[in-house]
């Protein structure tokens, strides 16, 4: 018996600007995330994967293509529909600097989510705070955080508040934009390492955006690549690291960043080697 799958997207169609200077910045995108799974986006800068993620979340509008989630189209929900499945979907940004307002407190930033939720669904000011409480130690911060200011935190703790905010609701789908990249090389790894055990815990579903294949695949059970708007390769995530098959695919992998100076040498070397092959041919 097949499981439905959390997210359904059929070749998705996003613009960019209006009139002559409309642009077409992703192009029949198609995929599926299974639930309680990771598919992992990854590109370089400009491939279209936050445009793919924003359009998936309701916040850009779609030019051709449907986006199903648990088998609902959401792509033509009116505004109210989309505001009721906001508790569903969250999202994670890649600046931990940017995306928490510096004048308030940690506490009423972790509210926010739970101000917008139909009124029925709401919470107490007394049930959100033991909430936030719980959710401050989940992911590793001490309860009177609340009472903080994000100009408090480093950026790995920042970054864990926004993770806290995102599971505010509760939700099912988590989409991850860039998460880890504007943190050292240690946090990232915690980072990373919080978000596997929160999805083993709590059954999320994520879409994890990335510029980097081998961070992407660190946390992903399927990768898409995306280049120019459109994917190129899509696989489960062992098989597209270890074994790429699009010439795109390979250039990410070789400027990857790695610990050892000696194998990210031998990759560009291969990679070399390879451009060589195809011009002979």
């Amino acid at each position: 018996m097949s499981v439905q799958p959390i997210l359904e997207v059929t070749d998705l169609a996003v613009d960019h600007g209006s009139g002559r200077r409309r642009k077409r910045a992703v192009d029949h995108v198609s995929f599926t995330i299974a639930a309680g799974t990771t598919l992992g986006l990854v590109g370089e800068s400009g491939s279209g994967k936050t445009t793919t993620g924003m359009a998936i979340l309701g916040m850009l509008p779609i030019a051709g293509g449907s986006v199903l989630f648990d088998g609902r189209d959401i792509t033509g929900m009116r505004r109210s529909e989309r505001r009721a499945l906001g508790s569903e979907r969250q999202v994670i940004f890649q600046d931990p600097y940017s995306s928490l307002d510096p004048s308030k407190t940690i506490g009423y930033t972790l509210a926010e989510p739970c101000r917008i939720v139909p009124r029925e669904r709401r919470l107490s000011t007394a049930e959100i705070a033991d909430r936030s409480a719980m959710l401050l130690r989940r992911v590793g911060l001490s309860d009177d955080a609340a009472r903080r200011y994000p100009a408090q935190f480093s950026g790995g703790q920042r970054q864990r508040i926004a993770i806290a905010r995102a599971l505010m609701l509760s939700p099912r789908l988590i989409v991850c934009d860039e998460p880890v990249s504007a943190l050292d090389l240690s946090v990232q790894a915690e980072v990373l390492n919080l978000l596997l055990e929160l999805q083993r815990d709590l059954g999320l579903s994520l879409l994890f955006i990335s510029h980097d294949l081998s961070v992407v695949r660190h946390v992903s059970h399927t990768i898409a690549v995306l280049q120019g708007g459109q994917i190129v390769e899509q696989g489960p995530a062992q098989q597209v690291y270890e074994h790429p098959q699009n010439d795109y695919t390979r250039t990410l992998l070789a400027a990857a960043p790695v610990p050892d100076p000696r194998e990210q040498r031998l990759r560009r070397e291969e990679r070399q080697r390879s451009r060589t092959m195809e011009r002979t041919q």
